[in-house]
């Protein structure tokens, strides 16, 4: 291969790597993104009133349940609701979104708690985002491991950015693979798409150039001989690393890896990173 060849690919990596990144941001600060949350409130059954929300919120055996009151509406499903609005029992880790005004209020079950997150485009840690700082992107970062599946997915509790908030997975198997010769292994978590994975991992960098408390690699479906691509430029900050009214979760104790990882998102520049 020729210099010109080489700095060709190089080039091509760099573009693909930057229109990642601006979706990853795009994504943050969208209007009614993690950086629009302004409060975090957790449910229970007694009827509370919240300042950024409309009614009053409670949750018990039949779910979630709000009150509007006479000059109080919200759109959920595209569908205007006045009055008692029964959300139901909702599943862990999904969520429903209300429509406010410019608003968005979040019903979500996290940890096994349900919770009320509202998102409004006008606050101050959306309006005042610059974006956030990363290493440059380098191909040696992109390393060839290979999956293994478990027998049975492992159910795998983990912690979370919330203290004493749990999180459990299915774990489905592991990933191994090499760095400076050094071997190496990750417990992969079911992605977002059929097949694909997600590690949630720390490393030496972690609390001195990137967030303490994790970092997230989002995986490709393995090949069919378990070969997957860890490509740790594109290893992204979780919402807590932005948030204190995140309820992230960290890695298991077996993916806080030895080495520095010196690719991907730093420290956000709201948690002091430059």
């Amino acid at each position: 291969m020729t210099v010109q060849d080489t700095t060709a690919d190089l080039s091509a990596f760099t573009r693909e790597w930057q229109e990642w990144h601006a979706r990853q941001e795009a994504r943050l600060a969208d209007p009614h993104g993690f950086l629009a949350i302004t409060g975090l409130h957790w449910l229970g059954d007694e009827p509370q009133r919240f300042p950024d929300a409309p009614g009053v919120w409670s949750t018990g055996a039949d779910g979630v349940v709000v009150v509007l009151g006479d000059d109080e509406e919200l759109v959920v499903d595209g569908t205007p609701v006045r009055g008692e609005h029964r959300f139901g029992v909702l599943p862990e880790r999904s969520g429903v979104d209300a429509v406010w005004g410019d608003a968005v209020i979040e019903v979500a079950k996290r940890g096994g708690h349900d919770i009320v997150r509202p998102r409004h485009p006008d606050t101050p840690l959306r309006t005042a985002f610059t974006g956030t700082p990363a290493y440059t992107p380098h191909p040696r970062w992109a390393l060839t491991g290979r999956y293994t599946a478990f027998a049975e997915p492992r159910a795998t509790t983990v912690g979370a950015a919330v203290e004493g908030l749990e999180h459990v997975y299915d774990a489905p198997g592991r990933v191994e693979f090499e760095l400076d010769g050094r071997p190496l292994a990750l417990t992969a978590f079911p992605g977002r798409g059929p097949g694909s994975l997600l590690v949630l991992f720390t490393d030496a960098t972690s609390g001195v150039t990137t967030y303490a408390a994790n970092r997230a690699l989002a995986l490709d479906p393995p090949a069919a001989d378990g070969t997957v691509v860890l490509d740790f430029n594109r290893a992204a900050n979780l919402p807590c690393a932005y948030t204190d009214l995140a309820t992230c979760p960290l890695p298991p104790a077996e993916n806080r890896l030895p080495v520095a990882i010196e690719a991907g998102e730093k420290i956000p520049r709201e948690r002091g990173g430059s």
